[in-house]
Parts: structure tokens; sequence; C-alpha cells
């Protein structure tokens, strides 16, 4: 099996030299987690490696995306047009013909394609962030949309990154379904403790992969990007949700059954 880096070494060591080429792995968390660095670092070293990148940026603006990446030593901006294209779908500059005027799957898929035919031959990468933007307001389509795009990419070769906003209520995913298509969940998560941020990150899925199943504690370092600072001893439930919301869940899944 081939397996691409993320670009943190640390964290390739997790999940047996990094993700399996061709899955679609959520990164789920609230903003401010870490799911654009890492997205970034999983784009950045595929070109060092002679990947196609193709970066979908719904939230921030491609420069947004270009200036983050240079704080952490990453010059997206030498393989633009080369080996890299980012799709702006915030901007919505119609002149731009790597904008997205409408932010719908449809179109969002059609110009995917469109930049991979661009680019050429060759192993590919995709990012979205955020794959959530596509149903903002209609939550209840969640489960079909990411099928949509994971069925149609899934033919164009990518290994596929999509990030997802925060439930919460729930401690997962927004939108129902997105954790349920993707071969990989890894999910991101802040506290804070002591008046200070912490950040942390643990694999909760990865098919075909005996991947680590602690919590880790992370650092965003200028420089560096995405670091990881240490495992902790904890369970994972003590750093998602209150102790009597997990209770109150937990009871309410019980009485479903």
């Amino acid at each position: 099996m081939t397996r691409l880096s993320t670009g943190i070494e640390d964290f390739d060591k997790l999940i047996e030299g990094g993700i399996p080429e061709g899955f679609l792995v959520a990164l789920t968390g609230e903003p401010g987690t870490g799911k654009t660095i890492f997205s970034i670092s999983f784009i950045y070293e595929g070109l060092k490696e002679g990947d196609i990148g193709i970066y979908v940026t719904t939230e921030e603006s491609r420069d947004s995306i270009i200036k983050q990446a240079k704080q952490f030593n990453m010059n997206l901006e030498d393989y633009l047009d080369k080996k890299l294209i980012i799709i702006d779908a915030l901007m919505k500059e119609k002149e731009d013909p790597w904008s997205i005027n409408e932010v719908t799957p449809e179109e969002m898929v059609q110009k995917v394609i469109e930049a991979k035919q661009k680019l050429g031959y060759g192993r590919a990468r995709l990012t979205i962030d955020s794959i959530s933007a596509f149903f903002l307001d209609k939550p209840a389509m969640a489960r079909k949309i990411s099928y949509y795009i994971k069925r149609v990419l899934y033919k164009w070769k990518f290994t596929i990154l999509i990030t997802s906003q925060y439930a919460i209520t729930t401690s997962q995913a927004f939108g129902f379904g997105v954790e349920h298509v993707a071969d990989g969940i890894i999910r991101f998560r802040r506290v804070i403790k002591d008046g200070m941020l912490h950040r942390y990150v643990n694999i909760e899925k990865m098919r075909q992969t005996n991947h680590d199943k602690y919590v880790w504690e992370i650092d965003i370092k200028p420089g560096k990007g995405l670091v990881l600072l240490g495992k902790l001893n904890e369970r994972r439930e003590d750093y998602s949700l209150p102790r009597k919301t997990m209770e109150h869940i937990r009871k309410s899944n019980q009485d479903e059954i």
C-alpha cells in the first residue's frame, strides 16, 4: 500500500507512515485548532514530492492561504499554475478562472476536474477547506454531498482531505454523514486550561491502518507549522465535551436503542 506523508513526520508515525493513497479523510474541529495548517502541510509535502496539488478554499481567500503558508516556510507561489492550483470559493472573482461563482458541489467538482486536466497526469492531492460551506443551509444533505464528491473524484485518482466544522452538541462533524463517508477521521480540539489555550488531535478512524489511539497535544509554531508535543493518558472524551454533556449524550443514545 502506498501512503502519502502529511508533511508532519511525527504525525505520520501515528498512521503507519502516512495517509493511504486514494483515501478521503475528514479533518473536523473548532476554528483555530490546526485543520488548515495540517491541510496546507499535506499539499506542500506533495508538491515537494512531485505530486499535483489542488486546494479549494471556501472560508479564506487564495492570498490568505498563500500568506499563511509562508509563515511556516511553505512557499506555495513557487508551484502555482505548474503543480498547484488554488480554487477560491470565497472571493467569487468572475474574471478569475480558478474562482467559484456559485458555491455548489457540482461547480466545485467540475472546477477541480478542470484544474487536474490543466496540471496534467500524475499523483494528485486535493484539499477542500471546508466542505461545510456546501451544506451550511441544508446540513441534512451532508452525507449525500460528501458521497457525491468522493464517488466522482475517486475516478481522478485523488487523495483527499476535507475539513469540516465542529458541532458542539455532538462533538462530531457539522452535517450528519460526513464522517460515515470518510475513510479516515482526524479530530482536532481546543481547551482553555489555567488560562492558556491548548490544542489536541486524535485519530478516530483510518481504514486499513493500525493507527494510534491516544490524544496528542499539538502546537502551531512559526516557521514549523503543526507539531506534536506529547500524548495524553486521559481518554479522548475528557477533552471533547463537559462530563455532564457526555452523560446526556450517552443516555440519549441508550434511550434510542
